[in-house]
Protein backbone atom coordinates (compact mmCIF):
# COMPACT_ATOMS: atom_id res chain seq x y z
CA UNK A 1 0.00 0.00 0.00
CA UNK A 2 2.73 2.56 -0.43
CA UNK A 3 1.51 3.71 -3.59
CA UNK A 4 -1.70 4.75 -2.14
CA UNK A 5 -0.01 6.02 0.42
CA UNK A 6 2.35 8.28 -1.68
CA UNK A 7 -0.64 9.37 -3.57
CA UNK A 8 -2.52 10.33 -0.74
CA UNK A 9 0.51 12.50 1.14
CA UNK A 10 0.79 14.05 -2.74
CA UNK A 11 -2.94 15.14 -2.84
CA UNK A 12 -2.70 16.50 0.73
CA UNK A 13 -0.07 18.59 0.15
CA UNK A 14 -1.64 19.65 -2.94
CA UNK A 15 -5.01 20.94 -1.12
CA UNK A 16 -3.16 23.09 1.02
CA UNK A 17 -1.76 24.79 -1.99
CA UNK A 18 -4.67 25.04 -4.35
CA UNK A 19 -6.52 26.39 -0.83
CA UNK A 20 -4.67 29.62 -1.65
CA UNK A 21 -5.17 29.79 -5.44
CA UNK A 22 -7.33 32.49 -6.46
CA UNK A 23 -10.57 32.48 -8.78
CA UNK A 24 -8.16 33.76 -11.71
CA UNK A 25 -6.23 30.84 -11.25
CA UNK A 26 -8.36 28.07 -10.81
CA UNK A 27 -10.32 29.30 -13.49
CA UNK A 28 -7.25 28.91 -15.92
CA UNK A 29 -6.41 25.08 -14.94
CA UNK A 30 -10.03 24.39 -15.67
CA UNK A 31 -10.50 26.30 -19.15
CA UNK A 32 -6.30 24.18 -20.10
CA UNK A 33 -8.31 20.92 -18.61
CA UNK A 34 -11.25 22.35 -21.69
CA UNK A 35 -9.16 22.80 -24.37
CA UNK A 36 -7.34 19.71 -23.70
CA UNK A 37 -10.41 17.05 -23.59
CA UNK A 38 -11.22 19.03 -27.02
CA UNK A 39 -7.70 18.13 -28.60
CA UNK A 40 -6.75 14.97 -27.44
CA UNK A 41 -10.82 13.55 -27.91
CA UNK A 42 -8.83 10.68 -30.38
CA UNK A 43 -6.81 9.34 -27.90
CA UNK A 44 -10.32 9.37 -25.09
CA UNK A 45 -12.49 7.50 -27.64
CA UNK A 46 -9.86 5.05 -28.50
CA UNK A 47 -9.57 3.79 -24.49
CA UNK A 48 -13.51 4.23 -24.65
CA UNK A 49 -13.74 2.04 -27.39
CA UNK A 50 -11.38 -0.56 -25.48
CA UNK A 51 -13.25 -0.38 -22.33
CA UNK A 52 -16.58 -0.96 -24.08
CA UNK A 53 -15.77 -4.12 -26.32
CA UNK A 54 -14.50 -5.59 -22.65
CA UNK A 55 -17.64 -4.62 -20.90
CA UNK A 56 -19.81 -6.15 -24.45
CA UNK A 57 -17.82 -9.37 -23.92
CA UNK A 58 -18.63 -9.35 -20.27
CA UNK A 59 -22.02 -9.18 -20.91
CA UNK A 60 -23.10 -5.66 -19.57
CA UNK A 61 -26.37 -4.58 -19.74
CA UNK A 62 -27.15 -2.09 -22.50
CA UNK A 63 -28.02 0.36 -19.75
CA UNK A 64 -24.81 0.44 -18.07
CA UNK A 65 -23.05 0.31 -21.47
CA UNK A 66 -24.77 3.65 -22.02
CA UNK A 67 -23.67 4.96 -18.92
CA UNK A 68 -19.82 3.89 -20.38
CA UNK A 69 -20.12 4.89 -23.61
CA UNK A 70 -18.11 8.42 -24.47
CA UNK A 71 -18.86 9.75 -28.38
CA UNK A 72 -17.56 12.84 -29.85
CA UNK A 73 -20.91 14.80 -28.64
CA UNK A 74 -20.07 13.62 -24.86
CA UNK A 75 -17.02 14.70 -24.93
CA UNK A 76 -17.87 18.26 -26.25
CA UNK A 77 -20.53 18.37 -23.33
CA UNK A 78 -17.91 17.21 -20.90
CA UNK A 79 -15.66 20.24 -21.99
CA UNK A 80 -18.47 22.10 -21.69
CA UNK A 81 -19.91 21.68 -18.42
CA UNK A 82 -16.20 22.47 -17.44
CA UNK A 83 -16.54 25.56 -19.01
CA UNK A 84 -20.13 26.20 -17.39
CA UNK A 85 -17.91 25.44 -13.61
CA UNK A 86 -15.66 28.44 -14.38
CA UNK A 87 -18.29 30.70 -14.73
CA UNK A 88 -19.72 29.96 -11.50
CA UNK A 89 -19.32 31.85 -8.68
CA UNK A 90 -16.21 30.89 -6.25
CA UNK A 91 -17.21 29.95 -3.26
CA UNK A 92 -14.43 29.76 -1.27
CA UNK A 93 -13.75 33.20 0.71
CA UNK A 94 -17.56 34.00 1.34
CA UNK A 95 -18.48 35.70 3.87
CA UNK A 96 -21.92 33.74 5.10
CA UNK A 97 -22.37 35.60 8.37
CA UNK A 98 -20.82 38.30 10.43
CA UNK A 99 -20.96 39.01 14.20
CA UNK A 100 -20.19 42.18 16.04
CA UNK A 101 -19.91 41.16 19.71
CA UNK A 102 -20.51 43.63 22.57
CA UNK A 103 -16.95 43.23 23.67
CA UNK A 104 -15.77 45.05 20.32
CA UNK A 105 -15.38 41.36 18.69
CA UNK A 106 -15.48 40.85 15.16
CA UNK A 107 -16.93 37.79 14.19
CA UNK A 108 -16.72 36.10 10.63
CA UNK A 109 -18.16 32.84 9.15
CA UNK A 110 -16.33 32.12 6.12
CA UNK A 111 -16.80 29.34 3.49
CA UNK A 112 -13.49 27.65 2.65
CA UNK A 113 -12.45 23.99 1.13
CA UNK A 114 -13.26 20.68 2.51
CA UNK A 115 -9.71 19.86 1.56
CA UNK A 116 -8.74 16.34 -0.16
CA UNK A 117 -11.85 14.80 -1.32
CA UNK A 118 -12.27 11.11 -2.00
CA UNK A 119 -14.72 9.94 -4.84
CA UNK A 120 -15.53 6.11 -5.30
CA UNK A 121 -17.48 5.49 -8.54
CA UNK A 122 -18.50 3.14 -10.77
CA UNK A 123 -18.41 2.73 -14.87
CA UNK A 124 -19.11 6.57 -15.84
CA UNK A 125 -15.96 8.22 -17.02
CA UNK A 126 -17.71 11.44 -17.17
CA UNK A 127 -17.64 11.50 -13.42
CA UNK A 128 -13.69 11.18 -13.42
CA UNK A 129 -13.88 15.11 -15.19
CA UNK A 130 -17.25 16.59 -13.34
CA UNK A 131 -15.86 15.64 -9.88
CA UNK A 132 -12.66 17.17 -10.88
CA UNK A 133 -13.40 20.08 -11.84
CA UNK A 134 -15.83 20.56 -9.07
CA UNK A 135 -13.43 19.84 -6.59
CA UNK A 136 -10.99 22.18 -8.46
CA UNK A 137 -13.15 25.39 -8.07
CA UNK A 138 -14.06 25.17 -4.65
CA UNK A 139 -10.28 24.75 -3.70
CA UNK A 140 -10.64 21.09 -3.09
CA UNK A 141 -7.82 18.15 -4.36
CA UNK A 142 -10.02 15.39 -5.72
CA UNK A 143 -8.62 11.39 -4.94
CA UNK A 144 -10.30 9.41 -7.61
CA UNK A 145 -10.91 5.89 -7.49
CA UNK A 146 -13.18 4.63 -10.79
CA UNK A 147 -14.54 1.51 -11.69
CA UNK A 148 -12.67 -1.30 -13.49
CA UNK A 149 -15.37 -1.14 -16.58
CA UNK A 150 -14.12 2.01 -17.47
CA UNK A 151 -10.17 2.11 -15.98
CA UNK A 152 -8.77 2.49 -19.49
CA UNK A 153 -11.19 6.13 -20.14
CA UNK A 154 -10.42 7.15 -16.52
CA UNK A 155 -7.19 6.72 -16.55
CA UNK A 156 -6.15 8.85 -19.74
CA UNK A 157 -9.10 11.49 -18.78
CA UNK A 158 -6.59 11.75 -16.00
CA UNK A 159 -3.48 11.83 -17.48
CA UNK A 160 -5.14 14.73 -18.97
CA UNK A 161 -6.29 16.76 -17.17
CA UNK A 162 -3.19 16.63 -15.47
CA UNK A 163 -1.35 17.36 -18.18
CA UNK A 164 -3.09 20.47 -17.97
CA UNK A 165 -3.01 21.80 -14.84
CA UNK A 166 0.85 21.05 -15.62
CA UNK A 167 0.56 23.61 -18.21
CA UNK A 168 -1.29 26.06 -16.87
CA UNK A 169 0.89 26.10 -13.90
CA UNK A 170 -0.95 24.75 -11.33
CA UNK A 171 -0.42 21.51 -8.87
CA UNK A 172 -1.01 18.67 -10.89
CA UNK A 173 -1.90 16.55 -7.97
CA UNK A 174 -4.67 18.32 -6.95
CA UNK A 175 -5.87 15.45 -9.45
CA UNK A 176 -5.35 12.20 -8.20
CA UNK A 177 -6.26 8.91 -9.94
CA UNK A 178 -5.96 5.22 -7.85
CA UNK A 179 -4.19 3.25 -10.64
CA UNK A 180 -5.51 0.36 -8.76
CA UNK A 181 -9.26 -1.11 -8.97
CA UNK A 182 -8.77 -4.17 -6.45
CA UNK A 183 -11.13 -4.19 -3.80
CA UNK A 184 -8.16 -4.38 -0.73
CA UNK A 185 -7.00 -1.05 -2.30
CA UNK A 186 -10.09 0.52 -2.35
CA UNK A 187 -10.59 -0.54 1.32
CA UNK A 188 -7.21 1.22 2.51
CA UNK A 189 -8.78 4.55 0.25
CA UNK A 190 -11.33 4.07 2.40
CA UNK A 191 -9.70 4.22 6.00
CA UNK A 192 -7.24 7.38 4.88
CA UNK A 193 -8.30 8.82 7.80
CA UNK A 194 -5.63 12.27 7.89
CA UNK A 195 -5.19 12.55 4.70
CA UNK A 196 -8.84 12.18 2.68
CA UNK A 197 -11.19 14.60 4.34
CA UNK A 198 -14.46 13.80 3.04
CA UNK A 199 -15.51 10.81 0.93
CA UNK A 200 -18.56 10.24 -1.73
CA UNK A 201 -19.17 7.26 -3.51
CA UNK A 202 -21.32 7.31 -6.43
CA UNK A 203 -22.71 4.30 -7.23
CA UNK A 204 -25.13 1.50 -7.06
CA UNK A 205 -26.31 0.44 -3.33
CA UNK A 206 -24.08 -2.21 -3.08
CA UNK A 207 -21.24 0.29 -3.71
CA UNK A 208 -22.43 2.83 -0.93
CA UNK A 209 -23.48 0.07 1.42
CA UNK A 210 -19.95 -0.98 0.98
CA UNK A 211 -18.20 2.49 1.77
CA UNK A 212 -20.30 3.07 4.61
CA UNK A 213 -19.89 0.02 6.25
CA UNK A 214 -15.88 0.67 5.24
CA UNK A 215 -14.95 3.44 5.66
CA UNK A 216 -13.29 5.78 9.00
CA UNK A 217 -13.47 8.65 7.07
CA UNK A 218 -16.22 10.80 7.16
CA UNK A 219 -18.78 9.74 4.28
CA UNK A 220 -22.09 11.81 2.23
CA UNK A 221 -24.72 9.41 1.11
CA UNK A 222 -25.37 10.14 -2.47
CA UNK A 223 -27.09 8.55 -5.44
CA UNK A 224 -28.98 5.32 -4.82
CA UNK A 225 -32.57 6.24 -6.31
CA UNK A 226 -35.54 4.29 -5.55
CA UNK A 227 -37.79 6.77 -6.91
CA UNK A 228 -41.79 6.60 -6.95
CA UNK A 229 -44.54 7.98 -8.91
CA UNK A 230 -47.65 8.27 -7.06
CA UNK A 231 -50.91 8.50 -9.25
CA UNK A 232 -53.53 9.93 -7.20
CA UNK A 233 -57.62 9.27 -7.68
CA UNK A 234 -57.91 13.13 -8.58
CA UNK A 235 -55.09 12.55 -11.15
CA UNK A 236 -54.91 14.30 -14.76
CA UNK A 237 -54.21 10.60 -16.26
CA UNK A 238 -52.76 12.07 -19.41
CA UNK A 239 -50.06 14.11 -17.68
CA UNK A 240 -49.29 11.05 -15.27
CA UNK A 241 -48.61 8.82 -18.10
CA UNK A 242 -46.03 11.81 -19.77
CA UNK A 243 -44.56 12.01 -16.03
CA UNK A 244 -43.97 8.33 -15.56
CA UNK A 245 -42.96 7.71 -19.43
CA UNK A 246 -40.38 10.66 -18.87
CA UNK A 247 -39.10 9.49 -15.26
CA UNK A 248 -38.48 5.61 -16.20
CA UNK A 249 -37.92 6.22 -20.28
CA UNK A 250 -35.63 9.53 -20.50
CA UNK A 251 -32.36 7.76 -19.08
CA UNK A 252 -33.26 4.61 -16.65
CA UNK A 253 -29.52 3.86 -15.59
CA UNK A 254 -29.47 7.38 -13.57
CA UNK A 255 -30.40 7.80 -10.05
CA UNK A 256 -33.46 10.01 -10.36
CA UNK A 257 -35.27 8.02 -12.74
CA UNK A 258 -38.46 6.17 -11.88
CA UNK A 259 -38.84 2.74 -10.28
CA UNK A 260 -42.42 2.46 -8.68
CA UNK A 261 -45.09 3.59 -10.04
CA UNK A 262 -48.22 3.33 -7.44
CA UNK A 263 -51.51 3.95 -8.90
CA UNK A 264 -55.01 4.45 -6.71
CA UNK A 265 -57.46 2.08 -7.50
CA UNK A 266 -60.29 4.56 -8.65
CA UNK A 267 -57.96 5.76 -11.94
CA UNK A 268 -56.03 2.51 -12.25
CA UNK A 269 -58.14 0.93 -14.84
CA UNK A 270 -58.01 4.24 -17.01
CA UNK A 271 -53.77 4.93 -15.93
CA UNK A 272 -52.55 1.73 -16.11
CA UNK A 273 -53.25 0.24 -20.29
CA UNK A 274 -52.29 3.67 -21.23
CA UNK A 275 -49.25 3.90 -19.28
CA UNK A 276 -48.55 0.01 -20.54
CA UNK A 277 -49.08 1.51 -23.91
CA UNK A 278 -47.10 4.45 -23.90
CA UNK A 279 -43.88 2.58 -22.39
CA UNK A 280 -44.37 -0.31 -24.95
CA UNK A 281 -42.45 2.24 -27.30
CA UNK A 282 -38.97 1.68 -24.85
CA UNK A 283 -39.82 -2.00 -24.22
CA UNK A 284 -40.47 -1.25 -20.60
CA UNK A 285 -41.20 -4.86 -18.78
CA UNK A 286 -43.79 -4.62 -15.79
CA UNK A 287 -43.54 -6.11 -12.65
CA UNK A 288 -47.09 -6.07 -10.78
CA UNK A 289 -48.81 -6.66 -7.69
CA UNK A 290 -52.06 -8.65 -7.97
CA UNK A 291 -54.24 -5.98 -9.25
CA UNK A 292 -52.12 -4.13 -11.40
CA UNK A 293 -51.93 -7.78 -13.14
CA UNK A 294 -55.59 -8.38 -13.47
CA UNK A 295 -55.54 -5.06 -15.18
CA UNK A 296 -52.40 -6.14 -17.03
CA UNK A 297 -52.49 -9.83 -17.77
CA UNK A 298 -49.19 -11.37 -18.89
CA UNK A 299 -46.84 -9.24 -16.89
CA UNK A 300 -44.63 -10.38 -14.35
CA UNK A 301 -45.79 -10.68 -10.22
CA UNK A 302 -44.05 -7.94 -8.22
CA UNK A 303 -41.97 -9.60 -5.80
CA UNK A 304 -40.88 -7.57 -2.14
CA UNK A 305 -36.99 -7.61 -3.85
CA UNK A 306 -38.97 -5.46 -6.64
CA UNK A 307 -40.34 -3.11 -4.59
CA UNK A 308 -37.18 -2.31 -3.03
CA UNK A 309 -35.05 -2.42 -6.43
CA UNK A 310 -33.02 0.60 -7.76
CA UNK A 311 -33.55 -1.19 -11.69
CA UNK A 312 -31.40 1.00 -13.60
CA UNK A 313 -32.99 -0.45 -16.61
CA UNK A 314 -35.91 -0.23 -18.70
CA UNK A 315 -38.27 -2.38 -15.46
CA UNK A 316 -40.92 -0.82 -13.59
CA UNK A 317 -42.62 -2.48 -10.75
CA UNK A 318 -46.25 -0.96 -10.01
CA UNK A 319 -48.94 -1.19 -6.90
CA UNK A 320 -52.42 -0.56 -7.21
CA UNK A 321 -53.46 1.16 -3.63
CA UNK A 322 -56.38 1.61 -2.10
CA UNK A 323 -55.66 5.55 -0.63
CA UNK A 324 -52.74 8.05 -0.40
CA UNK A 325 -51.99 6.84 3.18
CA UNK A 326 -51.48 3.21 0.91
CA UNK A 327 -49.23 5.35 -0.92
CA UNK A 328 -47.39 7.34 1.93
CA UNK A 329 -46.75 3.91 3.44
CA UNK A 330 -45.41 1.89 0.72
CA UNK A 331 -43.18 5.02 0.25
CA UNK A 332 -41.90 5.36 3.70
CA UNK A 333 -40.84 1.19 3.74
CA UNK A 334 -39.07 1.38 0.73
CA UNK A 335 -37.69 5.05 -0.17
CA UNK A 336 -34.08 5.89 -0.39
CA UNK A 337 -34.73 9.37 0.03
CA UNK A 338 -34.01 10.75 -2.86
CA UNK A 339 -36.74 11.86 -5.49
CA UNK A 340 -40.66 10.98 -5.24
CA UNK A 341 -43.46 12.55 -6.79
CA UNK A 342 -47.00 12.94 -6.66
CA UNK A 343 -49.81 13.57 -9.66
CA UNK A 344 -53.37 15.25 -8.34
CA UNK A 345 -55.78 17.99 -8.74
CA UNK A 346 -56.49 17.99 -4.93
CA UNK A 347 -54.30 20.61 -3.20
CA UNK A 348 -55.15 19.22 0.18
CA UNK A 349 -53.12 15.39 -1.04
CA UNK A 350 -50.42 17.43 -2.67
CA UNK A 351 -49.85 18.91 0.81
CA UNK A 352 -49.75 16.00 2.60
CA UNK A 353 -47.21 14.67 0.31
CA UNK A 354 -45.38 17.36 0.76
CA UNK A 355 -45.10 17.57 4.36
CA UNK A 356 -44.89 13.67 4.94
CA UNK A 357 -42.72 12.09 2.56
CA UNK A 358 -38.80 12.16 3.86
CA UNK A 359 -36.88 12.26 0.70
CA UNK A 360 -34.19 15.08 -0.54
CA UNK A 361 -36.83 16.56 -3.27
CA UNK A 362 -40.28 16.11 -3.53
CA UNK A 363 -42.55 16.73 -6.45
CA UNK A 364 -46.14 17.90 -7.32
CA UNK A 365 -46.95 17.12 -11.18
CA UNK A 366 -43.72 17.12 -12.46
CA UNK A 367 -41.03 14.32 -13.25
CA UNK A 368 -38.33 13.39 -10.44
CA UNK A 369 -35.73 13.58 -13.56
CA UNK A 370 -35.27 17.30 -12.40
CA UNK A 371 -33.12 16.34 -9.30
CA UNK A 372 -30.31 17.51 -10.85
CA UNK A 373 -27.96 20.56 -9.78
CA UNK A 374 -28.16 22.29 -13.61
CA UNK A 375 -31.88 21.92 -13.47
CA UNK A 376 -32.54 23.28 -10.25
CA UNK A 377 -30.07 26.19 -11.29
CA UNK A 378 -27.70 25.41 -8.54
CA UNK A 379 -24.79 24.65 -11.43
CA UNK A 380 -23.14 21.34 -11.87
CA UNK A 381 -22.96 18.88 -9.06
CA UNK A 382 -20.98 15.80 -7.59
CA UNK A 383 -23.96 14.44 -6.89
CA UNK A 384 -27.27 13.79 -4.89
CA UNK A 385 -26.66 13.36 -1.24
CA UNK A 386 -30.28 11.11 0.20
CA UNK A 387 -28.62 11.89 3.92
CA UNK A 388 -29.22 14.67 6.23
CA UNK A 389 -25.89 15.65 7.23
CA UNK A 390 -23.57 18.54 6.10
CA UNK A 391 -25.42 18.43 2.79
CA UNK A 392 -29.03 16.89 0.96
CA UNK A 393 -29.95 16.90 -2.85
CA UNK A 394 -27.79 17.98 -5.65
CA UNK A 395 -23.66 18.62 -4.08
CA UNK A 396 -22.31 21.67 -6.05
CA UNK A 397 -19.68 24.00 -5.52
CA UNK A 398 -21.67 25.14 -2.08
CA UNK A 399 -21.86 22.06 -0.79
CA UNK A 400 -17.75 20.93 -1.64
CA UNK A 401 -17.12 23.91 1.04
CA UNK A 402 -17.10 23.85 4.92
CA UNK A 403 -16.29 27.21 6.79
CA UNK A 404 -14.50 28.61 9.65
CA UNK A 405 -15.00 31.65 12.26
CA UNK A 406 -12.70 34.08 11.80
CA UNK A 407 -12.22 36.61 14.84
CA UNK A 408 -10.57 39.99 14.92
CA UNK A 409 -10.01 41.76 18.16
CA UNK A 410 -7.90 44.46 19.44
CA UNK A 411 -6.19 42.67 22.42
CA UNK A 412 -9.69 41.72 24.34
CA UNK A 413 -9.12 38.62 26.64
CA UNK A 414 -11.60 36.45 28.69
Amino acid sequence: MDHLHELAHQAKEAAGKLALYDTATKNRGLEAIAMALEARQGEILEANDRDMAQAEQSGMRPAMLDRLRLTPERIAGMAKGVREVMALPDPVGEIMDTVARPNGLHIRKVRVPLGVVGIIYEARPNVTVDAAVLCLKSGNAAFLRGGKEAFGTNLVLAGIMKDALTQAGLDSDCVTFLDDTSHATADAMMRLRGFIDVLIPRGGAGLIRRVLETATIPTIETGTGNCHLYVDESADVDMAVEILFNGKCSRPSVCNALETVLVHEAVAERFLPAAYTRLEACHVEWRGCERTRAILPGITAATEEDYAQEFNDYILAARVVGSLDQALSHIARYTTHHSEAIVTADEAAAERFLREVDAAAVYVNASTRFTDGGEFGCGAEIGISTQKMHARGPMGLRELTSYKYVVQGNGQVR
